[in-house]
Order: structure tokens, then sequence, then C-alpha cells
């Protein structure tokens, strides 16, 4: 079907933060197959898992034991614990249990967590349903995650969406009070960084505010790292920057360094009100996707990714605000957002690939960058020097 715009490009192979096409050219990559290739391309550990687990099993559902399951939930849990400050640097561990339900992609995650809080309010809230998220947030292609997702050009053509949620402005506690203060409210879902809305951050302040909200009125705190999560923002998850603690959190993209694989994970309190027959999977969390999540998670715990994510992402900040017609940069670690003063985002795009360049844009004025966790300081600085030259000649 021709659901994308799909630029003139067949990539067959990649090592590291480089891709190479068809014809044998290579690209210095800045999106990581939209923020999902988080170990790069032919990474030794997570090649080795995805060999030895297909010669072994794949496939035998959930009503089973798999393998590698119950060590990759308990690595998610540890990383989800762990505890940063403002600047992403690790600190401790808040202890907290988490348990997780493994899925296919964000979309799935993310509809775990809406059904999480649905059966939070109707347990603990007398009945409350209606679930408020951000505008401009941005939290899957399935209708109830449509239904979430607070920009309107995503819902024409596919209404009736499904009731029940609610969408007020970023960074605006008085708002949000308000709306809850009238009631029917069982959870807030909020990104940390709205990706897809144009890489706008949520200021810590108001994470911090958002979570003392929550616990005052007993609502579900979700937070959506589906893009955000696993190092990407320096931090294991971007939340722990601002020093909270969510009730529930949906991942995937760079949970598998690219092998499809979501998941959603909630404290035990949380976790427990799902039964069997509640919620399910066919494929989620089989033997072939945990051996590489597990690998990935581990990878990516062990290396020293975040002080590598946080001085890279800080150099790739500094080369893009240096660039004339850059006039604001946002994001955290290598999750980053270039807001130009000209409408040429999409001709970046499509004529980077000639100059050796993937990348991508929101609209046509900005543009986002989300590139393998393994790129080094050299590789950024040869990716900008093409883009300085690049932006400079369309402008």
């Amino acid at each position: 079907m021709g659901t994308y715009g799909r630029l003139p490009v067949e990539f067959v192979g990649g090592h590291g933060a480089t891709l190479v096409d068809a014809e044998g050219n290579e690209y210095l990559d800045l999106l990581g197959g939209i923020g999902c290739a988080s170990l790069g391309y032919g990474h030794p550990a997570v090649v080795e898992a995805l060999r030895e687990q297909a010669g072994r099993i794949w496939q035998v559902g959930n009503y089973f034991y798999v393998e590698r399951r119950g060590e990759l939930a308990a690595t998610l849990s540890a990383l989800l614990s762990t505890t940063t400050d403002e600047g992403g640097h690790e600190m401790g561990s808040t202890g907290t249990r988490w348990k997780t339900f493994f899925s296919n992609s964000g979309a799935e995650a993310n509809e775990g967590a809406l059904k999480l809080a649905r059966r939070w309010g109707e347990k603990n809230l007398d009945g409350a349903s209606t679930i408020v998220t951000a505008r401009k947030s941005f939290h899957g292609r399935t209708l109830a995650t449509l239904a979430a997702t607070g920009q309107d050009k995503y819902h024409r053509s596919f209404r009736p969406l499904p009731e029940g949620f609610v969408s007020v402005p970023l960074n605006d506690i008085y708002t949000l009070r308000e709306r809850v203060e009238r009631g029917g409210v069982c959870a807030i879902m909020l990104e940390c960084v709205q990706g897809e809305g144009g890489v706008w951050n949520a200021n810590y302040d108001y994470l911090r505010d958002v979570r003392e909200l929550c616990a005052e009125k007993g609502l579900l705190l979700i937070c959506d790292e589906v893009q955000t999560g696993f190092y990407r923002c320096g931090s294991p998850f971007c939340y722990q920057r601002s020093g909270i603690e969510p009730d529930v959190v949906a991942m995937a993209k760079g949970i598998a360094a690219g092998f499809p694989m979501g998941a959603v994970a909630a404290r035990a309190e949380v976790a427990d009100l799902l039964q069997p027959g509640d919620h399910g999977s066919t494929f989620g969390g089989n033997a072939l996707a945990s051996a590489v999540g597990l690998a990935c998670a581990r990878t990516l715990a062990e290396g020293g990714m975040g002080e590598h994510v946080l001085s890279v992402g800080h150099h790739l900040r500094h080369r893009l605000t240096a660039m004339e017609h850059v006039v604001e940069v946002r994001g955290h670690g290598l999750m980053r957002g270039a807001q130009l003063d000209v409408p040429i985002a999409t001709q970046v795009v499509e004529e980077g690939l000639s100059e050796g360049l993937v990348l991508n844009h929101i609209g046509d004025s900005i543009l986002r960058f989300l590139p393998p966790l393994v790129i080094t300081r050299e590789e950024v600085d040869e990716a900008c020097d093409r883009l300085e030259a690049l932006i400079s000649r369309l402008a």
C-alpha cells in the first residue's frame, strides 16, 4: 500500500552508524531506523544472540515459559529503577519492583498502558476512565493510540475514534490541574520529549509537578518512552532526568536494536491488576525477540553507553546550534530537533542522500536526529560538516 513517502534508496548492509545501499554507496545514518538501531548495524552481541537463538527455538506461544524472557524482565526492572541527576548521569536505584508485558511494537505497548489505566480507574477511582495526554504528542497508529495522540492531523479520516481521551498543552500544569479537578480522570500519559510532534521537551519542573498531582489525586502516571528510552536521551529512561518515577512505562524502538519488540512495564501493584485473559499477544516476547532484547539491554547497560550518549549528544547539539539558519536545538542526548528559519527541511532530507546522509524532517522547518547510539564524535563532525554545507546551499 502507498502508506510511505519513500526516498529512492534501498539499504542492504551496514556497520556501526553507517548504512550501505544496493549499489555499494555508504551513508552516515542520523535516523537510526527511526530511533530503533540503538547499537547500530552488525553489532556482534546482537548478531550472535540472534544466530544462537535461531538455532534453538523461535515461537512456542505464551501458554509456556519462554527462554531469556525472565532475564530480560529482570534487566528492565533494574534499568527502570535507576536514578540519575538532571544531566542524565546515573546515581543509584529506587529499588522499585517492575513487571513487564512484552509486545511487538510501541503502539501495542501503549495499548497495554491504556488498558492498565482503565483497569486502575475501574478498581480504584469509581470507574473514572478519561486519560489526559499532551497536545503535539504521538502515541501510535492503532485507533486507541491515535485517540490518545494530541495531533488532529492524525485523526482525520479515521473518526469516530475511541472515547475517553483529552489533550492539554504540554508544560502547562495549571490547565492540566484544571482538567483533572473536573473529575473522571484515571491517568495522565506523557512523552518526556515529544518526538513526532517536533522534538519538544517536557520541562523537569513540569514533570515533577505532574508526578505530585497524580500522587495527590490517585491517578496513574504513564510515561511513553517508546522513542526516548534505552539511553536515547543519555539515561536508561528519560523520566529519570527529572527525578520522578512513573507508574507505567511503555517502550519499544531501541529495546532490541531494531528487532521488532515492545513492552509495557508497571509497578507491581499496578501490573497485578491484569489477570490471565485480560491481555495477550501471540508473538509478543517470543524466544527470538527475548534473546535479542536481552543482548541489547545488557550491552547498553554494561558498556558505558549513557556517558557516551551524553558526551556525543552534547557535541551534536553544539554543532547544530552553531549552524546558520538553525535557530533552536531541542531534545536530550542523541534525540535532537533542529528548528530552521527557512522552510527547506524536506529538501535537506531529499538532497542529503546525494551527500551521503540519512536524515529526517518533521514538517518543513524541523530536522530530527536519532542516530545509532554508537555514533562517534568524529562521525558527528563529518555529518555536520556535510549538513552545514547543504543547508547553506539550499537556503
